[in-house]
C-alpha cells in the first residue's frame, strides 16, 4: 500500500513453514472448538499469529481465552500480566505485518475493555516506532486517534502533531487526512479558537499552497486542497431545494373507479398528463444534502385525503441507512367520495430530529401549498397509460415543439428569505483568488492543476447562479469541459472518473433553466391508433456516464437517456413520476445496476436493449442484490425455472409493474431469461417488441 512493499518473507524453507502452519492451525481449531484456554494453548495461538497475523479465528480465540481466564481473577498483578501478554502477542504480529487489520483491532479491543490501566507512554512509544517505519500507515493514524480519545488528549494537541509530520514531509497523505478529520470536529464543535470557519480555512489554504508549489506532482496536498474546497462551498445547514408538486401549483385529478388508477392534469391549461397508479399522488421533498428523521412528527401534511397520522415518509435511497437527499410520501385519494377542490399544505418547522450527515438540525421553516381538484368518473379517460399498444422509443425522431412546458413543476422551491443564510463574500472571493492563482501556475499541463481548476470553476459558477438568479448560463462550462477532455487524454487510468465529472457539467448545462430544458423537451406521437402526444425529455446522445441534478427533474414522466455511456443510474429513484424510461445503447453491465428502478412504482415501460448486461463473466455488482438464499425473495413460484444465473432479475423486477420491457441486444438475453421475466412480471404485455399476452 502507498507504494511500499510488505516485509520480505523469511528464508525458512517454504515446505517446512507450510507444515508448521498447518499443525498450528489444526491445534488452534481443536482448542477453539473444545474451549481449551491453557497457557500451552494460548502460546500455540501466539506462534501461529506471529507467522500469519491475518488469521481472524486466532484473534477471536484469544479474546475468548482472555475473558475466560480473567473471569474469576481479582489479583491486580495477575490481571496486568494477562493483559501485557496479550499486547506482546500483538506487537509480535505487527513486526510481521505493520498493516494487519486483525492485530490493530485486537489491540484496540484489549485496551477498550480496560481490564487493566493502559500504559499510554508505552503505547505512544510503540506507535512512534511504527510510524517512523512508515509515516503513512493509516492503521497507525487510526490507532493514534483511538489512543487520543482514550487518554483524553485534546484534538488541538493532535492537530499540532499533524503539523509536525507535514513539516517533516509534505507527502504524508495520512497526516493531511488526519488534519482534515480533526479540523472537521473542531469546527463542528466550535471549539475555542475555531469559531471563525473563514479564518481557519484561509490559514489552511495558505498552508496547503506551500505543499502544492513545493511538490506539485505529489497528490497528498492536492487532495487536501479539494477537501478545503468542499468545506468552502458545501452548505452547512440542510435545506429543501425542490419539491413536487411545486409550491403554488394547481392540479386536476381524474379517478377511474373501474381500475382504481388516476390521471393528474395541470389546471393551467396544459394538456400534459401524469398516470398515477392506485390513485396515489406522490409528495416529494428534495434536500440539498442527505438527511434523516423525516416523518409525520417532523413534517406535517394537512389534507382532506389523508390524516397526518397516517402519513408515512420513506427515504429514496438504496442503502438502508435511513438517510437520503429525497423523501416521498403518498396522498391516497382513492377513498374520496365527492368532487371538489381542496388545498394540501406541507409544513416543516425547526426540527432537531431532521439532521444532516454532519449532525446539523433542520432550522428553516417552510410552508408548501398546492391544490387538487378531484373529478371522480367511471369512464376511462384518454392519455397517460401505457401497455396495450407498443410504445416505441425512437431517439432519432425530433421532438415537436411544446409550448405547454410544466414550468410550475420545474420551479425550485421558493424558500422564505428569513431562512436563507446571510451571504458572505468570503467564499466567492476565495474561489476567485484560487482560480487566478492556479491559472498562473507554471505547471499548467499538470493533471492536478487542471482538475483543481475544473472543480474551482464549477464551484464558482454554482455559487454565482445561487446568488444571481438572473444569470442565464454557466460562464465557465465550456472551459471546464475542455479541462476534463484534457484530463481523459493525460490520465487515461482515471478516465472513468473524469467522464463522470464531465457528465455532471453537461447535465448542469441542459437542465439549468427553462430555456435550456426546452431545447430537449417536446412531444412525440407514438401510438398508431391514437393521436395522443406524449411529452418526453430527451437527454440522449450527450456522452453521459452518470446521472445528476435530479432535483430539477422531479416532474419528468418520460425520459430518454439512450445512446450515452451510462454505467450507473443512481439518482433516478427520485423521479417518482417516471412512467417510461429509455436506457438503450448504454454501458450498463449487469441487472444489479438497475436496482434504483425498484423504487419507481409508476414505471411501466423500460428499454435496456443493447447494453453490456451479461458481457462480463464476473459481475462484481451482484452483491448489491439479495440472493434468494437470503430468504428475502419468495422463489416458490420459480422452482421449476433455472434461476441460478438470474436470481438478481427476480430481486430487481419482482415488485415492478412493467407492461413493456426490452432487453434485446444484451449478451444475457435468451429463452430461459425470457421465461423467467414473464413469471416475474405477470403484468408484462410486450417483451423485446413481441406481444406475450
Amino acid at each position: 500500500m502507498h507504494g511500499r512493499p510488505r516485509n520480505a518473507p523469511r528464508s525458512e524453507d517454504s515446505a517446512e513453514k507450510a507444515g508448521k502452519l498447518r499443525d498450528l492451525q489444526a491445534q488452534l481449531l481443536h482448542n477453539h472448538h473444545n474451549r481449551i484456554y491453557t497457557n500451552e494453548a494460548r502460546a500455540a495461538s501466539a506462534r501461529l499469529l506471529e507467522i500469519n497475523p491475518e488469521i481472524y479465528t486466532a484473534w477471536n480465540y484469544r479474546k475468548l481465552a482472555l475473558q475466560s481466564n480473567l473471569k474469576e481473577v481479582t489479583d491486580v498483578e495477575a490481571i496486568k500480566a494477562f493483559v501485557e501478554e496479550e499486547l506482546r502477542v500483538v506487537e509480535a504480529a505487527l513486526r510481521q505485518n505493520p498493516k494487519s487489520y486483525g492485530a490493530w483491532y485486537h489491540r484496540k479491543w484489549v485496551l477498550s475493555y480496560k481490564f487493566s490501566p493502559a500504559n499510554f507512554d508505552h503505547e505512544y512509544w510503540l506507535l512512534g516506532r511504527l510510524m517512523k517505519l512508515d509515516p503513512r500507515n493509516f492503521h497507525g493514524w487510526n490507532y493514534r486517534r483511538f489512543l487520543a480519545s482514550l487518554s483524553n488528549v485534546p484534538e488541538v494537541e493532535e492537530l499540532k502533531y499533524t503539523m509536525e509530520m507535514i513539516d517533516s514531509n509534505f507527502s504524508n497523505y495520512s497526516a493531511w487526512h488526519n488534519r482534515s478529520f480533526l479540523l472537521s470536529n473542531l469546527l463542528k464543535e466550535k471549539a475555542q479558537g475555531f469559531v471563525s470557519k473563514e479564518k481557519i480555512l484561509t490559514d489552511e489554504y495558505d498552508l496547503v499552497h506551500q505543499a502544492l508549489f513545493t511538490e506539485a506532482s505529489d497528490q497528498s496536498g492536492w487532495f487536501y486542497f479539494l477537501w478545503l474546497l468542499d468545506q468552502t462551498v458545501s452548505p452547512d445547514q440542510p435545506l429543501v431545494v425542490s419539491s413536487w408538486p411545486a409550491h403554488g401549483s394547481s392540479w386536476v385529478v381524474s379517478t377511474n373507479r373501474s381500475n382504481n388508477d388516476c390521471r393528474l392534469f395541470p389546471s393551467e391549461g396544459s394538456n400534459s398528463c401524469y398516470y398515477l397508479p392506485m390513485s396515489t399522488v406522490p409528495i416529494i421533498l428534495y434536500f440539498n444534502q442527505p438527511v434523516s428523521g423525516v416523518s409525520s412528527s417532523t413534517v406535517t401534511v394537512n389534507s382532506v385525503y389523508t390524516s397526518n397520522e397516517d402519513i408515512t415518509w420513506r427515504p429514496l435511497a438504496l442503502a438502508k441507512s435511513g438517510s437520503a437527499h429525497c423523501w416521498v410520501t403518498y396522498l391516497k385519494i382513492s377513498d374520496a367520495r365527492s368532487n371538489g377542490t381542496s388545498s394540501v399544505e406541507i409544513s416543516l418547522g425547526h426540527s432537531q430530529d431532521i439532521k444532516s450527515a454532519r449532525g446539523l438540525p433542520y432550522t428553516c421553516p417552510v410552508l408548501l401549498k398546492f391544490t387538487i381538484e378531484l373529478n371522480c368518473i367511471d369512464a376511462e379517460q384518454p392519455g397517460g397509460e401505457f401497455g396495450e399498444e407498443l410504445f416505441v422509443f425512437n431517439s432519432d425522431q425530433v421532438c415537436l415543439p411544446y409550448e405547454g412546458f410544466p414550468i410550475s413543476s420545474f420551479d425550485q422551491l421558493k424558500i422564505s428569505e428569513n431562512c436563507v443564510p446571510v451571504a458572505s463574500s468570503w467564499d466567492l472571493e476565495t474561489l476567485s483568488n484560487e482560480i487566478s492563482l492556479f491559472k498562473g501556475s507554471p505547471d499548467d499541463n499538470c493533471k492536478f492543476v487542471k482538475l483543481t481548476l475544473a472543480r474551482l470553476l464549477v464551484a464558482y459558477d454554482a455559487m454565482m447562479s445561487e446568488r444571481s438568479p438572473s444569470l442565464q448560463k454557466k460562464t465557465h462550462s465550456e472551459e471546464v469541459l475542455k479541462f476534463f477532455d484534457d484530463l481523459i487524454r493525460l490520465d487515461p487510468v482515471h478516465a472513468k472518473f473524469y467522464e463522470d465529472q464531465r457528465s455532471l457539467v453537461i447535465l448542469d448545462q441542459v437542465t439549468f433553466d427553462k430555456e435550456s430544458l426546452m431545447k430537449n423537451y417536446g412531444r412525440l406521437c407514438k401510438l398508431a391508433s391514437s393521436n395522443h402526444h406524449y411529452h418526453v425529455l430527451q437527454l440522449n446522445k450527450l456522452s453521459l456516464t452518470r446521472i445528476g441534478f435530479v432535483e430539477r427533474l422531479l416532474w419528468v414522466q418520460i425520459l430518454d437517456l439512450s445512446h450515452n455511456e451510462i454505467q450507473s443510474i443512481s439518482g433516478l429513484e427520485a423521479l417518482q413520476l417516471l412512467t417510461c424510461l429509455n436506457l438503450a445503447n448504454n454501458q450498463l453491465n449487469s441487472f444489479a445496476a438497475l436496482e434504483p428502478l425498484r423504487l419507481l412504482s409508476s414505471l411501466r415501460v423500460l428499454d435496456v436493449s443493447f447494453n453490456k448486461i451479461g458481457s462480463h463473466l464476473i459481475d462484481t455488482k451482484r452483491y448489491l442484490c439479495s440472493s434468494p438464499m437470503s430468504h428475502t425473495v419468495d422463489i416458490k413460484e420459480f422452482q421449476d425455472t433455472e434461476i441460478a444465473d438470474y436470481w438478481e432479475v427476480i430481486f430487481i423486477f419482482k415488485d415492478l409493474q412493467l407492461t413493456q420491457l426490452n432487453i434485446d441486444g444484451n449478451a444475457v438475453a435468451n429463452d430461459n431469461l425470457s421465461l423467467l421475466l414473464k413469471k416475474t412480471l405477470p403484468g408484462l404485455i410486450w417483451l423485446n417488441g413481441d406481444r406475450v399476452q
